[in-house]
């Protein structure tokens, strides 16, 4: 099949970005590096998940003092969304302009959230989202409703959403792609950072593939490992450059997709330098791999010693009342909503902790995660080394995310949890990682326009979390999935339009 669409990466942007180019009926050609996950006992098997790292990937970076680690990043069909939280959460207004954080301030977007605001409801729509409106004092002005009731509260989350409210916070249910009737049928584990061979999480694959997928004119080949991208010296993309099967091939397309996510997206254009890009691909303005942001994270666990948590999957809540300020008129801090339980063999296989602390203060924890804004960098970047990603990420805006997990303790003691312990997660945790092919007007200064095309390459499109110019304090999942919806109507107006 000769493509007009090459796709490359089959994670929440490409896979979104295929299903909204599947009905114009052009041959759309998908190439992902894994494989299609397949059911196995280590699915909801904590240990092995969070402690032996079994579906971690077989590869080494490098960190800015050139000390090799092993990623958290996720090879497979669907990309890292199968093992996601399932978070489908908008950016609020205010993350579109700048903003002032104790750290610094954000650059804002080229695009005001009303212009993205019906791809969002479009991407909510899609993806099944399960949520409600009214209970967050952040939301955003929408122009449509979801289309599912939220997940469940299990009655120890419900009654720790009525402690909360009772301490003066604003509890609101977390928008999620999830369908806990048929998660909880393949087994009673949490969904967060697990493995996603059963359906029940609106996923990458299980639904952007799956839609696109449904159109004969798309398909997929796994195992297929992209090099390079070639082009010539009026701009165009050329070629891409794959290996599959051990057999090295090039394939001719009208137009190419990058969906390879934020590291490896910006790792691919630098790899694609020739005599006539010495910098990489797209990379006139030098901002390929620069600002690349990761959420600042902590797990917070709030206990009480004569009361235990028998929930399940737990994360239903959030709370954002410090997300627009500190509370007190001050700058912002983050959000913070409801980790997936944590069980004794993660906290045991992860700490440090003997197994009969580990296996109390599991029965007993109410498990939250606060995140925080980390502002772009150009310092901050992806680079290759002898043809090695090497990741040196400049960690920023420290100062907040220690305030908010500072609040977050003090609200947590008032609603009546006297023992509220916090570990901050550490590089080797992906925390939405963004911004190496920044999005912006002027090609001086950013890689992309604001329909995700390349300023320097007529038919290369990059979708995925590379584009993003801030990192906000939310989940990206849902506008990555918006961003694509736009992109792809962009490409069928313009592309497609002959």
């Amino acid at each position: 099949m000769q493509p007009d669409v090459v796709i490359i990466g089959s994670g929440m942007g490409g896979a979104t970005l295929a299903a909204a180019l599947a009905p114009s009926g052009r041959r759309i050609l998908i190439l992902e590096r894994g494989e299609a996950l397949k059911p196995s006992p280590a699915d909801r098997d904590a240990r092995a998940i969070f402690a032996d790292g079994v579906f971690r990937p077989d590869e080494m970076w490098l960190d800015g003092s050139d000390q090799a680690f092993n990623p958290g990043n996720f090879y497979n069909v669907g990309g890292n969304s199968k093992f996601y939280g399932a978070v489908l959460i908008r950016y609020r207004e205010a993350d579109f302009s700048p903003i002032e954080h104790r750290g610094g301030s954000t650059p804002g977007w080229p695009i005001a959230y009303e212009e993205l605001e019906p791809d969002y409801l479009a991407a909510e729509h899609l993806y099944e989202v399960r949520g409600t409106t009214g209970e967050d004092p952040t939301d955003p002005a929408r122009s449509g409703a979801y289309l599912h009731a939220p997940v469940r509260d299990e009655p120890d989350i419900a009654q720790l959403r009525q402690r909360l409210k009772a301490s003066g916070l604003n509890p609101a249910s977390l928008p999620l792609g999830v369908d806990i009737d048929r998660w909880l049928a393949a087994g009673r584990h949490p969904w967060d950072g697990h493995p996603d061979t059963c359906g029940g999480k609106m996923d990458a694959e299980t639904i952007g593939l799956k839609t696109a997928l449904e159109h004969p004119n798309v398909d997929l080949w796994t195992g297929c490992q992209v090099s390079s991208l070639q082009a010539n010296v009026d701009g165009r993309i050329t070629g891409v450059s794959c290996t599959l099967e051990g057999e090295e091939r090039t394939i001719d397309a009208g137009t190419v997709v990058l969906s390879a996510g934020a590291v490896q997206s910006a790792a691919l254009l630098l790899a694609s330098a020739s005599e006539l890009y010495p910098k990489g691909l797209a990379n006139r303005s030098d901002q390929v791999g620069r600002n690349f942001m990761n959420h600042n994270c902590s797990a917070v666990l709030a206990l009480h010693p004569l009361r235990k948590n028998r929930a399940i999957y737990q994360k239903t809540l959030m709370i954002n009342d410090f997300y627009l300020s500190d509370g007190k008129g001050g700058a912002p801090l983050g959000n913070i909503q409801l980790l997936g339980k944590i069980s004794a063999p993660i906290l045991d296989g992860t700490t440090p902790l003997p197994r009969w602390l580990a296996v109390m203060l599991a029965a007993r924890s109410f498990d939250f995660y606060a995140m925080s804004e980390d502002l772009p960098n150009p310092e901050s970047r992806v680079t290759l080394k002898n043809g090695q990603i090497k990741l040196d990420w400049q960690r920023s805006n420290w100062a907040t995310h220690e305030a908010l997990v500072q609040q977050l303790k003090t609200c947590l003691r008032k609603a009546g949890f006297p023992i509220v312990l916090s570990r901050a997660f550490d590089r080797r945790t992906p925390s939405h990682q963004c911004g190496t092919a920044r999005m912006g007007r002027d090609p001086a200064l950013s890689v992309v326009d604001t329909y995700c095309r390349s300023h320097d390459h007529p038919n290369l499109f990059i979708v995925d979390a590379s584009v993003l110019p801030t990192s906000a304090a939310v989940n990206p999942a849902l506008t990555i999935a918006a961003l694509a919806l736009r992109a792809g109507r962009h490409i069928t107006d313009t592309e497609f339009a002959a």
